[in-house]
Protein backbone atom coordinates (compact mmCIF):
# COMPACT_ATOMS: atom_id res chain seq x y z
CA UNK A 1 0.00 0.00 0.00
CA UNK A 2 2.84 2.37 0.92
CA UNK A 3 4.49 1.67 -2.42
CA UNK A 4 1.21 2.48 -4.21
CA UNK A 5 0.84 5.77 -2.32
CA UNK A 6 4.42 6.73 -3.15
CA UNK A 7 3.84 5.86 -6.82
CA UNK A 8 0.65 7.94 -6.94
CA UNK A 9 2.48 10.84 -5.28
CA UNK A 10 5.29 10.70 -7.82
CA UNK A 11 2.75 10.42 -10.65
CA UNK A 12 0.77 13.45 -9.45
CA UNK A 13 3.95 15.43 -8.91
CA UNK A 14 5.07 14.69 -12.44
CA UNK A 15 1.68 15.79 -13.83
CA UNK A 16 1.82 19.05 -11.87
CA UNK A 17 5.41 19.56 -12.96
CA UNK A 18 4.49 18.99 -16.61
CA UNK A 19 1.56 21.41 -16.33
CA UNK A 20 3.82 24.04 -14.78
CA UNK A 21 6.43 23.43 -17.48
CA UNK A 22 3.83 23.71 -20.25
CA UNK A 23 2.57 26.98 -18.76
CA UNK A 24 6.09 28.38 -18.78
CA UNK A 25 6.64 27.19 -22.36
CA UNK A 26 3.43 28.96 -23.39
CA UNK A 27 5.02 32.18 -22.16
CA UNK A 28 8.43 31.49 -23.68
CA UNK A 29 7.85 31.14 -27.39
CA UNK A 30 10.50 31.29 -30.10
CA UNK A 31 10.77 34.03 -32.70
CA UNK A 32 9.58 31.54 -35.27
CA UNK A 33 6.40 30.97 -33.26
CA UNK A 34 5.78 34.68 -32.75
CA UNK A 35 6.47 36.26 -36.13
CA UNK A 36 3.50 36.06 -38.46
CA UNK A 37 1.26 34.82 -35.65
CA UNK A 38 -1.99 36.87 -35.61
CA UNK A 39 -2.25 36.41 -31.83
CA UNK A 40 1.02 38.33 -31.40
CA UNK A 41 0.46 41.81 -32.78
CA UNK A 42 3.61 43.94 -32.86
CA UNK A 43 4.41 47.62 -32.39
CA UNK A 44 7.42 49.92 -32.26
CA UNK A 45 7.87 51.25 -28.77
CA UNK A 46 9.61 54.16 -27.15
CA UNK A 47 8.43 55.15 -23.69
CA UNK A 48 10.15 58.56 -23.59
CA UNK A 49 7.76 61.24 -22.38
CA UNK A 50 10.00 64.32 -22.19
CA UNK A 51 11.74 66.51 -24.77
CA UNK A 52 15.06 64.78 -24.19
CA UNK A 53 16.01 61.13 -23.92
CA UNK A 54 18.19 62.04 -20.96
CA UNK A 55 14.95 61.72 -18.96
CA UNK A 56 14.58 57.96 -19.20
CA UNK A 57 11.21 56.44 -18.24
CA UNK A 58 11.30 54.46 -15.02
CA UNK A 59 10.32 50.83 -14.66
CA UNK A 60 7.08 52.05 -13.10
CA UNK A 61 6.41 54.33 -16.10
CA UNK A 62 7.04 51.48 -18.49
CA UNK A 63 4.73 49.14 -16.60
CA UNK A 64 1.95 51.68 -17.16
CA UNK A 65 2.68 51.59 -20.89
CA UNK A 66 2.88 47.82 -20.98
CA UNK A 67 -0.51 47.39 -19.31
CA UNK A 68 -2.04 49.73 -21.89
CA UNK A 69 -0.47 47.88 -24.82
CA UNK A 70 -1.42 44.51 -23.38
CA UNK A 71 -5.03 45.73 -23.15
CA UNK A 72 -5.16 46.31 -26.92
CA UNK A 73 -3.61 42.96 -27.77
CA UNK A 74 0.01 43.97 -28.40
CA UNK A 75 2.40 41.13 -27.58
CA UNK A 76 5.68 42.09 -29.32
CA UNK A 77 7.62 45.35 -28.91
CA UNK A 78 10.44 46.77 -30.97
CA UNK A 79 13.18 48.92 -29.39
CA UNK A 80 16.04 50.89 -30.98
CA UNK A 81 19.09 51.16 -28.68
CA UNK A 82 20.65 48.82 -26.14
CA UNK A 83 23.11 50.87 -24.08
CA UNK A 84 23.18 54.56 -25.00
CA UNK A 85 20.13 55.00 -22.73
CA UNK A 86 18.86 52.48 -20.13
CA UNK A 87 15.41 52.48 -21.75
CA UNK A 88 15.64 48.94 -23.18
CA UNK A 89 16.97 47.49 -19.95
CA UNK A 90 14.25 49.21 -17.90
CA UNK A 91 11.66 47.85 -20.34
CA UNK A 92 12.91 44.29 -19.92
CA UNK A 93 12.84 44.69 -16.13
CA UNK A 94 9.26 45.98 -16.36
CA UNK A 95 8.15 43.02 -18.46
CA UNK A 96 9.84 40.60 -16.07
CA UNK A 97 8.05 42.16 -13.10
CA UNK A 98 4.66 42.05 -14.82
CA UNK A 99 5.18 38.40 -15.73
CA UNK A 100 5.97 37.65 -12.09
CA UNK A 101 2.83 39.50 -10.98
CA UNK A 102 0.48 37.95 -13.54
CA UNK A 103 0.91 34.42 -14.90
CA UNK A 104 -1.13 35.37 -17.98
CA UNK A 105 1.01 38.37 -18.96
CA UNK A 106 3.05 37.70 -22.10
CA UNK A 107 5.24 40.17 -23.96
CA UNK A 108 8.28 39.74 -26.20
CA UNK A 109 10.91 42.14 -27.51
CA UNK A 110 12.69 42.76 -30.79
CA UNK A 111 15.83 44.35 -29.39
CA UNK A 112 17.40 46.96 -31.62
CA UNK A 113 21.15 47.57 -31.67
CA UNK A 114 21.91 51.02 -33.11
CA UNK A 115 24.67 51.02 -35.73
CA UNK A 116 26.55 54.15 -36.83
CA UNK A 117 29.20 55.10 -39.37
CA UNK A 118 32.49 56.66 -38.28
CA UNK A 119 32.01 60.32 -37.25
CA UNK A 120 28.21 59.96 -37.17
CA UNK A 121 26.46 62.83 -35.34
CA UNK A 122 29.67 64.90 -35.19
CA UNK A 123 30.94 67.92 -37.09
CA UNK A 124 33.45 65.68 -38.87
CA UNK A 125 32.79 64.20 -42.34
CA UNK A 126 30.88 60.93 -42.01
CA UNK A 127 32.81 57.94 -43.40
CA UNK A 128 30.07 55.56 -44.47
CA UNK A 129 32.24 52.53 -45.25
CA UNK A 130 33.95 52.68 -41.85
CA UNK A 131 31.97 52.03 -38.70
CA UNK A 132 31.82 53.73 -35.34
CA UNK A 133 33.53 50.76 -33.78
CA UNK A 134 33.29 51.71 -30.11
CA UNK A 135 29.56 52.49 -30.28
CA UNK A 136 28.65 49.51 -32.44
CA UNK A 137 30.65 47.05 -30.35
CA UNK A 138 28.97 48.34 -27.19
CA UNK A 139 25.49 48.10 -28.75
CA UNK A 140 25.98 44.52 -29.94
CA UNK A 141 27.63 43.48 -26.68
CA UNK A 142 24.71 44.85 -24.69
CA UNK A 143 22.26 43.09 -27.03
CA UNK A 144 23.89 39.73 -26.31
CA UNK A 145 23.97 40.41 -22.58
CA UNK A 146 20.32 41.45 -22.40
CA UNK A 147 19.19 38.54 -24.56
CA UNK A 148 20.95 36.17 -22.20
CA UNK A 149 19.63 37.90 -19.06
CA UNK A 150 16.04 37.88 -20.37
CA UNK A 151 15.86 34.75 -22.57
CA UNK A 152 12.09 34.40 -22.15
CA UNK A 153 11.53 37.97 -23.44
CA UNK A 154 14.17 38.89 -26.05
CA UNK A 155 13.45 36.84 -29.16
CA UNK A 156 14.82 39.02 -31.97
CA UNK A 157 17.92 41.19 -32.32
CA UNK A 158 17.89 43.80 -35.11
CA UNK A 159 21.29 45.02 -36.22
CA UNK A 160 20.75 48.67 -37.14
CA UNK A 161 17.71 50.81 -37.83
CA UNK A 162 17.56 52.27 -41.35
CA UNK A 163 21.32 51.98 -41.12
CA UNK A 164 21.93 51.26 -44.82
CA UNK A 165 19.57 53.69 -46.53
CA UNK A 166 21.46 56.44 -48.35
CA UNK A 167 19.25 59.33 -47.30
CA UNK A 168 20.28 58.74 -43.66
CA UNK A 169 23.33 60.86 -44.36
CA UNK A 170 24.12 61.50 -40.69
CA UNK A 171 25.00 57.90 -39.94
CA UNK A 172 24.34 55.25 -42.65
CA UNK A 173 26.82 52.43 -43.16
CA UNK A 174 27.58 50.15 -46.07
CA UNK A 175 26.00 46.66 -45.97
CA UNK A 176 29.29 44.89 -45.18
CA UNK A 177 29.25 46.50 -41.73
CA UNK A 178 25.75 45.24 -40.97
CA UNK A 179 26.76 41.84 -42.37
CA UNK A 180 29.77 41.71 -40.04
CA UNK A 181 27.59 42.08 -36.93
CA UNK A 182 24.83 39.77 -38.17
CA UNK A 183 27.48 37.09 -38.76
CA UNK A 184 28.93 37.75 -35.33
CA UNK A 185 25.56 37.17 -33.68
CA UNK A 186 24.94 34.04 -35.74
CA UNK A 187 28.36 32.78 -34.61
CA UNK A 188 27.37 33.49 -30.99
CA UNK A 189 24.33 31.27 -31.50
CA UNK A 190 26.42 28.52 -33.09
CA UNK A 191 28.89 28.63 -30.19
CA UNK A 192 26.14 28.44 -27.56
CA UNK A 193 26.65 31.99 -26.33
CA UNK A 194 23.20 33.07 -27.51
CA UNK A 195 19.98 31.06 -27.57
CA UNK A 196 19.11 29.26 -30.80
CA UNK A 197 15.57 30.64 -30.81
CA UNK A 198 16.72 34.27 -31.04
CA UNK A 199 16.36 35.42 -34.63
CA UNK A 200 18.80 37.92 -36.11
CA UNK A 201 17.82 40.55 -38.68
CA UNK A 202 18.46 44.12 -39.78
CA UNK A 203 15.48 46.48 -39.93
CA UNK A 204 15.75 48.82 -42.90
CA UNK A 205 14.02 50.74 -45.64
CA UNK A 206 12.60 48.73 -48.53
CA UNK A 207 15.17 50.31 -50.87
CA UNK A 208 18.04 49.13 -48.66
CA UNK A 209 16.73 45.58 -49.12
CA UNK A 210 16.93 45.90 -52.90
CA UNK A 211 13.29 46.75 -53.51
CA UNK A 212 13.98 50.04 -55.28
CA UNK A 213 17.08 51.73 -56.64
CA UNK A 214 19.53 49.29 -58.23
CA UNK A 215 22.41 51.17 -56.59
CA UNK A 216 21.67 49.08 -53.49
CA UNK A 217 22.18 45.79 -55.34
CA UNK A 218 25.58 44.35 -54.46
CA UNK A 219 27.23 41.18 -53.23
CA UNK A 220 27.31 42.31 -49.59
CA UNK A 221 23.53 42.74 -49.62
CA UNK A 222 23.13 39.27 -51.14
CA UNK A 223 25.28 37.82 -48.36
CA UNK A 224 23.21 39.74 -45.82
CA UNK A 225 20.00 38.18 -47.16
CA UNK A 226 21.63 34.79 -46.65
CA UNK A 227 22.88 35.65 -43.16
CA UNK A 228 19.70 36.96 -41.50
CA UNK A 229 16.98 34.70 -40.13
CA UNK A 230 14.33 36.93 -41.67
CA UNK A 231 14.07 40.25 -43.49
CA UNK A 232 12.63 43.29 -41.68
CA UNK A 233 11.31 45.90 -44.15
CA UNK A 234 10.25 49.53 -43.60
CA UNK A 235 7.62 51.15 -45.80
CA UNK A 236 6.29 54.69 -45.35
CA UNK A 237 3.58 55.84 -47.75
CA UNK A 238 3.03 58.76 -45.36
CA UNK A 239 6.42 60.29 -46.16
CA UNK A 240 6.02 59.61 -49.85
CA UNK A 241 2.87 61.71 -49.99
CA UNK A 242 5.53 64.42 -50.28
CA UNK A 243 8.56 62.70 -51.80
CA UNK A 244 6.93 60.40 -54.35
CA UNK A 245 3.31 61.44 -54.52
CA UNK A 246 1.95 59.81 -57.69
CA UNK A 247 -0.14 57.34 -55.67
CA UNK A 248 -1.45 60.11 -53.43
CA UNK A 249 -2.83 62.73 -55.80
CA UNK A 250 -6.56 62.56 -56.58
CA UNK A 251 -7.05 61.33 -60.17
CA UNK A 252 -9.20 63.41 -62.48
CA UNK A 253 -11.97 60.81 -62.45
CA UNK A 254 -12.36 61.20 -58.67
CA UNK A 255 -12.58 65.01 -58.65
CA UNK A 256 -16.36 65.10 -58.23
CA UNK A 257 -16.41 62.81 -55.20
CA UNK A 258 -16.91 64.10 -51.66
CA UNK A 259 -13.82 64.97 -49.64
CA UNK A 260 -14.12 61.86 -47.45
CA UNK A 261 -14.60 59.64 -50.49
CA UNK A 262 -11.41 61.09 -51.96
CA UNK A 263 -9.59 60.42 -48.69
CA UNK A 264 -10.89 56.85 -48.45
CA UNK A 265 -9.67 56.03 -51.95
CA UNK A 266 -6.33 57.75 -51.36
CA UNK A 267 -5.76 55.66 -48.25
CA UNK A 268 -6.47 52.46 -50.19
CA UNK A 269 -3.80 53.56 -52.64
CA UNK A 270 -1.47 54.24 -49.70
CA UNK A 271 -1.97 50.68 -48.44
CA UNK A 272 -1.38 49.29 -51.93
CA UNK A 273 1.76 51.42 -52.19
CA UNK A 274 3.07 49.83 -48.98
CA UNK A 275 2.21 46.39 -50.34
CA UNK A 276 4.08 47.12 -53.57
CA UNK A 277 7.26 48.05 -51.67
CA UNK A 278 6.99 44.93 -49.53
CA UNK A 279 6.49 42.76 -52.62
CA UNK A 280 9.39 44.47 -54.41
CA UNK A 281 11.75 43.29 -51.66
CA UNK A 282 10.40 39.74 -51.86
CA UNK A 283 10.75 39.78 -55.64
CA UNK A 284 14.36 40.95 -55.47
CA UNK A 285 15.19 38.37 -52.79
CA UNK A 286 13.62 35.60 -54.86
CA UNK A 287 15.60 36.72 -57.92
CA UNK A 288 18.73 35.94 -55.89
CA UNK A 289 17.51 32.40 -55.27
CA UNK A 290 16.94 33.13 -51.59
CA UNK A 291 13.83 32.22 -49.59
CA UNK A 292 13.49 33.88 -46.18
CA UNK A 293 10.48 35.13 -44.20
CA UNK A 294 9.79 38.84 -44.75
CA UNK A 295 7.98 40.99 -42.17
CA UNK A 296 7.35 44.72 -41.74
CA UNK A 297 9.71 46.30 -39.22
CA UNK A 298 8.14 49.75 -39.47
CA UNK A 299 5.25 51.57 -41.03
CA UNK A 300 3.04 54.31 -39.66
CA UNK A 301 1.03 57.49 -40.19
CA UNK A 302 1.26 60.80 -38.29
CA UNK A 303 -1.91 62.31 -36.85
CA UNK A 304 -0.97 65.99 -37.13
CA UNK A 305 1.81 68.28 -38.35
CA UNK A 306 2.71 71.83 -39.30
CA UNK A 307 5.20 70.67 -41.93
CA UNK A 308 5.22 69.41 -45.52
CA UNK A 309 2.59 66.78 -44.68
CA UNK A 310 0.04 69.31 -43.44
CA UNK A 311 -2.38 71.87 -44.84
CA UNK A 312 0.21 73.66 -46.96
CA UNK A 313 1.80 70.40 -48.12
CA UNK A 314 0.48 66.96 -48.98
CA UNK A 315 -2.40 67.16 -46.46
CA UNK A 316 -1.62 63.65 -45.25
CA UNK A 317 -1.55 64.04 -41.46
CA UNK A 318 -4.75 63.65 -39.46
CA UNK A 319 -6.38 61.11 -37.15
CA UNK A 320 -8.94 59.94 -39.70
CA UNK A 321 -6.28 58.94 -42.24
CA UNK A 322 -4.17 57.44 -39.47
CA UNK A 323 -7.04 55.14 -38.51
CA UNK A 324 -7.69 54.09 -42.10
CA UNK A 325 -4.01 53.27 -42.60
CA UNK A 326 -3.69 51.41 -39.31
CA UNK A 327 -6.83 49.34 -39.87
CA UNK A 328 -6.00 48.44 -43.47
CA UNK A 329 -2.39 47.53 -42.70
CA UNK A 330 -3.41 45.35 -39.77
CA UNK A 331 -6.08 43.64 -41.86
CA UNK A 332 -3.74 42.95 -44.78
CA UNK A 333 -0.71 41.79 -42.76
CA UNK A 334 -2.77 39.63 -40.41
CA UNK A 335 -4.48 37.89 -43.32
CA UNK A 336 -1.11 37.22 -44.99
CA UNK A 337 0.75 36.00 -41.89
CA UNK A 338 3.02 39.05 -41.86
CA UNK A 339 4.14 40.65 -38.61
CA UNK A 340 3.78 44.44 -38.72
CA UNK A 341 5.68 46.49 -36.15
CA UNK A 342 3.42 49.50 -36.45
CA UNK A 343 5.11 52.82 -35.68
CA UNK A 344 4.41 53.67 -32.92
CA UNK A 345 2.75 53.07 -29.55
CA UNK A 346 2.88 56.54 -27.93
CA UNK A 347 3.71 60.04 -29.15
CA UNK A 348 7.27 61.06 -28.25
CA UNK A 349 8.30 64.71 -28.19
CA UNK A 350 12.09 64.29 -28.11
CA UNK A 351 12.16 63.60 -31.84
CA UNK A 352 11.47 67.21 -32.80
CA UNK A 353 11.75 69.11 -29.50
CA UNK A 354 11.95 72.58 -31.05
CA UNK A 355 8.79 72.04 -33.09
CA UNK A 356 6.04 70.48 -30.94
CA UNK A 357 3.77 70.15 -33.99
CA UNK A 358 6.40 68.34 -36.09
CA UNK A 359 5.06 65.14 -37.61
CA UNK A 360 7.75 62.94 -36.02
CA UNK A 361 6.26 63.77 -32.62
CA UNK A 362 2.80 62.48 -33.59
CA UNK A 363 2.99 58.93 -34.91
CA UNK A 364 1.66 57.35 -31.69
CA UNK A 365 -1.67 55.67 -31.08
CA UNK A 366 -1.94 57.60 -27.81
CA UNK A 367 -0.79 61.18 -27.24
CA UNK A 368 1.21 62.69 -24.39
CA UNK A 369 -1.96 63.61 -22.47
CA UNK A 370 -3.05 59.97 -22.36
CA UNK A 371 -5.70 60.52 -25.04
CA UNK A 372 -6.43 57.66 -27.40
CA UNK A 373 -6.50 58.82 -31.00
CA UNK A 374 -9.43 58.10 -33.31
CA UNK A 375 -8.21 54.63 -34.23
CA UNK A 376 -8.67 53.55 -30.56
CA UNK A 377 -11.96 55.30 -29.79
CA UNK A 378 -13.90 52.03 -30.02
CA UNK A 379 -11.57 50.50 -27.43
CA UNK A 380 -12.27 53.40 -25.08
CA UNK A 381 -16.02 52.84 -25.53
CA UNK A 382 -15.58 49.13 -24.85
CA UNK A 383 -13.85 49.82 -21.53
CA UNK A 384 -10.57 48.27 -22.61
CA UNK A 385 -8.62 50.93 -20.70
CA UNK A 386 -10.74 50.88 -17.57
CA UNK A 387 -8.51 51.35 -14.51
CA UNK A 388 -5.46 52.16 -16.64
CA UNK A 389 -3.62 55.47 -16.75
CA UNK A 390 -0.45 57.09 -18.07
CA UNK A 391 1.35 59.70 -16.04
CA UNK A 392 -1.70 60.24 -13.89
CA UNK A 393 -4.04 60.62 -16.87
CA UNK A 394 -6.87 58.19 -17.54
CA UNK A 395 -7.10 57.03 -21.15
CA UNK A 396 -9.76 59.18 -22.81
CA UNK A 397 -10.52 60.20 -26.40
CA UNK A 398 -8.96 62.97 -28.43
CA UNK A 399 -11.33 65.74 -29.54
CA UNK A 400 -13.38 64.92 -26.40
CA UNK A 401 -14.80 62.09 -28.47
CA UNK A 402 -16.63 64.45 -30.87
CA UNK A 403 -16.28 62.85 -34.30
CA UNK A 404 -17.54 65.92 -36.15
CA UNK A 405 -14.73 68.01 -34.64
CA UNK A 406 -12.17 65.43 -35.72
CA UNK A 407 -13.55 65.32 -39.27
CA UNK A 408 -13.20 69.11 -39.57
CA UNK A 409 -9.42 68.65 -39.55
CA UNK A 410 -9.50 66.13 -42.42
CA UNK A 411 -8.37 67.51 -45.79
CA UNK A 412 -8.45 65.62 -49.08
CA UNK A 413 -5.23 65.22 -51.06
CA UNK A 414 -4.53 67.65 -53.86
CA UNK A 415 -5.69 66.77 -57.35
CA UNK A 416 -3.21 66.22 -60.13
CA UNK A 417 -4.29 69.59 -61.57
CA UNK A 418 -3.52 71.38 -58.28
CA UNK A 419 -0.08 69.86 -58.30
Amino acid sequence: MKRFIVFVGIFLTSIIGCASSNEMNDRNRSAEEILGNPDFQAISFGGFREKTRDNVPTVSDLKEDLRILDAIGIRVLRTYNTQQFPHAENLLKAIKELKAEDSNFEMYVMLGAWIDAKNAWTDQPVIHDVESLENNTAEIGAAVRLANEYPDIVKIIAVGNEAMVHWATSYFVTPDIILKWVNYLQDQKAEGNLADDVWITSSDNFASWGGGDESYHNEDLTMLFNAVDYVSVHTYPFHDTHYNSDFWLVPDEEENLSDLEKVDLAMKRARDYAKSQFEAVKTYMTSLGIDKPVHIGETGWASTTNSMYGKEGSRAADEYKQKLFYDSMRKWTTSEGISCFYFEAFDEQWKDPLNPMGSENHFGLINLKGEAKYLLWDEVDEGVFKGLSRGGNSITKTYNGVEEAMIEDVLPPLTSRDE
